[in-house]
Parts: C-alpha cells; structure tokens; sequence
C-alpha cells in the first residue's frame, strides 16, 4: 500500500485533516465544522468539540484516500488556546480562544513578574497569550487541574493517556525556548503551581501511538505513531516549504503574516517579532501585521482588479488595516487605517489598497533585515490573496523578488509535512519539504521605480504619526 502522513488541524470554524504522500500527492482530504460562543472580548469553544470533528475529520481524509498505510500523524492547533483538564485529560473549563482578550490585568502582571525572562526571550505578554488566560483561570483553580493547550487534548486522546506539549504551542504559556524549561521562578511569583503545567519537547518529537480506542474514532490505525506538532502559523510555514535559512514566507488573506528561517533567533527590543524553535534546530522568526485583504470590498474583486492595472502607482497612498491597531512591523494599538490623497474612482481606491498592502509587506521585510535577519532568494506566497494573479505579480514587483506559489500550502499539509520527518530517521526538514511541497507558479518580479515615491510616503506619514519608530522609517527608505 502506498505511504501517506496524516496532518490534523485544528482550526478556529472547523478542523480539517489531510493525508499527503512522500511526494506530495494529496490522497485525502476532510474537514468538519466547530462552533464559538463569543461575547464580547470572550471568545470560548467546547473543548469536546475538538475530538469530535478531529475524528469526523480524520475518517473522512481516509476514506477518500482509499487503502493506503499510515506512517504518522501530527496535529496543529491555534496558538495561545488553552484549557484546563484533571489528570486524566477530561475537560474542567471551556478552551479559551487564541484571540480571547478578557486576561488584560493578568498579562500587565504575568509581564511584569517575568520582565527580566521576557527581555531576553525578545516576547511581550499579551492579553490574548496563554500564560494571561492562565493566570484569569487561576483566580477559581480547580484543585488537581493541570494546563493543556488545544492540541494537548487531541494527542492525548489519540495516544489513550496524557502526553507532553510541543514546544512551539507552549511559547504563548512562557516557556523558555532557548533553555528548554518552564521559568518556573516567575511562575513561583505568580502563585502558579508547576504541577500546572505539562512536560515540554520539540516539534517532531514521537509522542507514542495511536491506541484502540481513537482507531475506533479516528479511523487512523492503532500503533501509528503520532508526533508533537506546532502551532498553525508554523505549520503553514512548513506547508509553503520556505525552510531553508534565509527563505520567508508570506501569509497574505484577511491579514498579513510574514515568517522566516534564521540560525540563530532573532532578538527584537521591541517584540513585535518573536521565534520559534524549529524542530531541526533551526529559528522561526515571524510576525502579523494587521494590514491586509480584510480592508477590500467584500465583491467585484475581478472586476477591481483589471480596472487598478491602469493606476501603478494610484494616485492615493493607502494604509489598509483590516480592523484597529497594529502588531508588526510596529506595535501600535491606537493605529487605524487612512488614506493619503483623494482617489480618482472605485478602480484608483482598489489600486490604492492593494499597493498599500504590498507597501507594509516591503516594510516588513525590512524590518526584519534591520534586525540581522537574512532574506534570501524567492519568496513564498501562500494565502488567500494569491487567487488574485494581478496582485500576486503586483506584490512581487513592489517587493522586488522572484515570488513561488505552491500547489497546496496549509496548516494541515505542514503536518503532514512534520510527520514525515519526526517518522523519517532524521532526514533533513527541507529536503522532506520540498519533496513533499509542490509549486505550481513562479512570478518574477517586474521593475518597479515607479512605486518607490508611493512607498516612501507611506513610511513618511506613518513616522509623522508617530506609530514608525524614526530609526526604522530611516533604514526601510534606504533599504531595498
């Protein structure tokens, strides 16, 4: 029978599953829907619900695969959820979301009581982390209760008992990537208890196999091994195959993501930028931006997109934040979308907005280059915005670089990806990644002169705001 991997990921509307062969054939794919309660900056999910759709989900990518023999499997999930469990694993709270924001005292003093580990690890405690939402369930701590993030629940039921975190999920609770530990000083200072917290090990790590019991749910067959994953923005990341050092791959849909591969992690001062470990020893910088396709009108993109040609540069310069405030390159909460300039039409506001993207993309980039981090050769765009070729070329002009669009890149074929390797012996990531992540088109970037004016005067009105630190607005004019 032919060799699949299986990726789960655990998504925030569904869970969606995917079985890929070592060269990157996708033989099944399934998905089953999840269900939020929000109110307000509360946003909690029934943990349950989790095993239930991984199952429905799993059966389904089988099914369509056909007879096929399983090799591994490797669960994502959104980073930053979190419940708690007894010692058993069963559910003593709801999952509290990754974009859940209610913890806002909690991150002010999980901040300051560990300032001194945070500085060095380059992370700032958010409201939205999970050392935060740690914090607001232990004010009514059940006792015996234990800390397991989104995916804890998952691997555990498919091993049948209670297995390790990965590291990648436990970065948002505090754990301390570059010594491999719990900073359990600060946590002393917190008043948490470290039996709170689960053992840590790295991506890729086997976790132990699938038992009876999840056969039965899961339709996965029992003593396949299951390995630690990452978080889905890491996950991503593996299933765009941008993981040599130097390689970045930009995640372009309602927002903006933009994430890389480095040696050695990359310390930023200001810590809108933070590093995975990846499970080959190498870094995973990233960061998000709030800019991106969520500032579009909802239909006629098609239309917009043939009439824009006509506008390079437009004669407004736009900064499209989808939403309010901003998280990368720059952390400024009270920021908010504008526009410089009045535009002709419809057709010069549309070119207007998509330029305004690509410009923070470039923007981006160079930050991250300030930083001492390397961008080398072509770029890897994944996302929704990449059904848009006249964007997709649009982008790669602006930015400058050869632009690689993969067939199939999602959460759930880096785990596939993930799995391959942690069951492989060792063969190096990359080369699993790029046998197993096809690309479907090459852009190449077009001269581009024309935007440099447009670009600088969106550094300019973003510095005169100030939201731009004075440094970086300087280094992004001179750098290309």
């Amino acid at each position: 029978m032919e060799s699949v991997w299986l990726g789960i990921d655990v998504g925030t509307q569904s869970v969606r599953a995917l079985a890929a062969t070592a060269d990157g054939r996708m033989a099944g794919r399934g998905a089953a829907p999840l269900h939020s309660a929000r109110d307000g900056d509360r946003h909690e999910q029934d943990p349950e619900s989790w095993w239930r759709a991984a199952g429905e989900a799993s059966r389904a990518a089988l099914a369509a695969a056909g007879e096929v023999a399983v090799r591994g499997v490797a669960v994502c999930a959104t980073s930053g959820t979190i419940l708690l469990t007894d010692a058993d694993g069963t559910p003593l709270t709801p999952g509290l979301m990754y974009d859940d924001g209610r913890a806002v005292r909690e991150a002010a003093r999980a901040q300051e009581a560990g300032a001194e580990v945070w500085d060095r690890l380059g992370v700032r405690i958010q409201p939205s982390w999970a050392l935060a939402k740690v914090l607001w369930l232990a004010r009514d701590l059940p006792p015996g209760a234990r800390l397991r993030h989104q995916p804890d629940l998952v691997t555990a039921r498919l091993a049948g008992h209670p297995v390790p975190a990965d590291s990648s999920h436990a970065l948002k609770t505090g754990y301390d990537l570059l010594g491999e530990t719990w900073p359990l000083e600060v946590f002393g200072r917190l008043n948490l208890p470290p039996e709170l917290f689960p053992p840590v090990v790295r991506p890729g790590t086997v976790l132990g196999e699938v038992c009876a019991a999840a056969e039965q749910h899961t339709g996965i067959p029992a003593g396949t091994p299951i390995v630690a994953g990452m978080t889905d923005g890491c996950a991503a990341q593996l299933g765009s195959g941008a993981l040599e050092v130097g390689r970045w791959n930009s995640v372009l849909g309602t927002t903006l993501v933009l994430k890389g591969v480095t040696a050695t992690p990359i310390h930023d001062p200001t810590g809108v930028m933070y590093s995975h470990h990846s499970p080959d020893g190498t870094w995973l910088p990233g960061g998000a931006s709030s800019v991106g396709g969520g500032a579009l009108p909802a239909a006629g993109l098609a239309e917009l997109d043939e009439q824009a040609r006509v506008y390079e540069p437009s004669t407004a310069v736009a900064y499209p934040l989808a939403g309010h405030g901003e998280r990368f390159p720059f952390l400024a909460p009270e920021a908010a979308g504008f526009m410089c300039g009045a535009p002709r039409d419809a057709a010069d506001r549309h070119a207007a907005l998509l330029q305004g993207v690509a410009f923070v993309e470039r923007l981006a980039l160079a930050y991250v280059c300030g930083l001492g981090a390397p961008v080398e050769g072509p770029l890897t765009f994944t996302g929704g915005a990449v059904r848009s070729r006249y964007w997709t070329q649009l982008r790669a002009d602006i930015l400058g670089r050869q632009a690689r669009i993969p067939e199939h890149a999602d959460a759930a074929l880096g785990m596939a990806v993930l799995a391959a390797y942690g069951t492989s012996g060792r063969r190096p990531l990359p080369e699993i990644a790029a046998a197993m992540v096809r690309i479907r088109t090459t852009i190449d970037p077009r001269p581009a002169d024309r935007f440099t004016a447009s670009y600088h005067r969106l550094v300019d009105e973003l510095e005169h705001r100030g939201w731009l630190p004075a440094d970086v607005a300087a280094y992004a004019r001179d750098h290309r």
